[in-house]
Parts: structure tokens; sequence; C-alpha cells
């Protein structure tokens, strides 16, 4: 089941929330990027294996999204998107079991917002999800968006387009290195910073099929057996 959601908390949560018909006792907060918003197809996509999986997913826009439908953040927007997706967490672990393992997901600035959040309240999730990382801005690999890595305490699980201008393969593997925490990185073959496959034909159907390859191998990371 799907519905919208909101709260009114400052900054408010809106999006909407997918409820699976079992709950396994978890939950799933996903954003979207820079211009986007939590009606992007891979959320949707993603939003949909999770919910098969048992998880209560919250999909959610960020704030500055909420102000302006079209367009960027601006550079003080930031501080204002982690509060939300703060709200976001708890907004979610009111509306899923109790004591639910609650992991924190973002596409590109979102994700990158996401870790951020997790590594300024070290105990707000149980793992991170983070689509696209944007390491750097294309073309400025001088310029790394990774000075809070070093204080991650939470299990982060990485999707990686070998294509993606934002980050090599070479520079994101490196990247990685600075997190403490246990980190592990899934690369799609050829594919951007959307993480979208192949032409226009079909590309729904390869949407849910790397949909639930990030869900199998990020649930495979995640389960409390491979942290032995």
């Amino acid at each position: 089941m799907i519905a919208p959601f909101t709260t009114d908390t400052a900054p408010p949560v809106q999006g909407f929330v997918h409820s699976p018909l079992i709950r396994s006792g978890q939950a799933l907060v996903l954003t979207h990027g820079a211009g986007s918003n939590c009606q992007a197809p891979l959320l949707v996509a993603l939003a949909d294996v999770f919910v098969e999986a048992g998880f209560v997913v919250l999909r959610c826009d960020l704030p500055y999204g909420q102000k302006r439908p079209h367009g960027p953040p601006y550079r003080g927007d930031a501080a204002t998107d982690r509060d939300g997706l703060r709200n976001a967490v708890q907004a979610v672990k009111k509306v899923a079991p109790e004591n639910s393992r609650v992991l924190l997901g973002g596409h590109s600035y979102g994700g990158r917002q996401a870790s951020m959040l997790a590594a300024e309240n070290p105990e707000i999730v149980n793992g991170l999800l983070l689509l696209s990382y944007p390491l750097h801005p294309p073309s400025q690999p001088d310029s790394p968006r990774t000075a809070h890595f070093p204080a991650l305490r939470a299990p982060a699980f990485f999707v990686h387009g070998t294509r993606d201008p934002f980050a090599s393969t070479e520079e994101i593997e490196a990247a990685l290195k600075l997190i403490p925490a246990r980190t592990s990185i899934l690369h799609f073959e050829g594919a951007g910073h959307d993480l979208a496959l192949g032409g226009k034909a079909d590309r729904a159907g390869r949407r849910a099929e790397a949909a639930s390859k990030i869900r199998d191998s990020a649930l495979a990371f995640f389960h409390p057996d491979s942290a032995a």
C-alpha cells in the first residue's frame, strides 16, 4: 500500500510511505538528488522492491524541493535539508514496527546529505544506502566531498555507475577507504550518474531489475551475520 505522507515538523516531511503486507522490522528512508524529487523513477522502483522484502519505505522530498519544485538546491539549503532527513528518520520510526532497523538512502545530493547527517549523528540510523555519491563536481577531482567520511560509523553501501562523471570507479573505491565503518560498493557497468542502463526501450524493466539487484546486494551487506 502506498499513501501520501506529511508531518507538521519544522522542516516538514513530505512524500509517500510504502507499507508491506508483512513487516520485517526494517525501514528505509529514500530521498532524491539535486533538481529531482521523491517521484524519481529510480526511487519508486527501489521502494517497490524493498517493500516486497517487508520494509516500511518512506520516499520524501528534501526541504529545498518542497519550497522550489524546480531547480537545484542553493548552497545555504544543505543544513535545512539534513534537518528534514533527521525528521524523516524520526517519522518512519513512528510508522514502522517498534525497534525497527532503519536505513537512510539517497541519490546523489540526497545521499551526500544523508551521509553528512550520519556523520553528525552516529546513532541516528543503522546503515546508509548511497546511490551515485557525488564525490566531486564533474571534471573537478581536486574538490572531493569526503571531509566527513572519517566520522562515519554506520555501515555504508554504495551504488555506482562506471560512467558517472561525479566519480570514476578508482576514485570512489579509494574514497571508501576513508570510512572507518564497514563499506561495500555495487558497480553498474556502463551506467552514468542516473544509473540508467541502455536506451529508452524497456527502460522500466531494466530499472526494476537493477533495483532488485541493489536490494539483494544491500540486504546481504546489511544482514547482521555479514558483520561477523
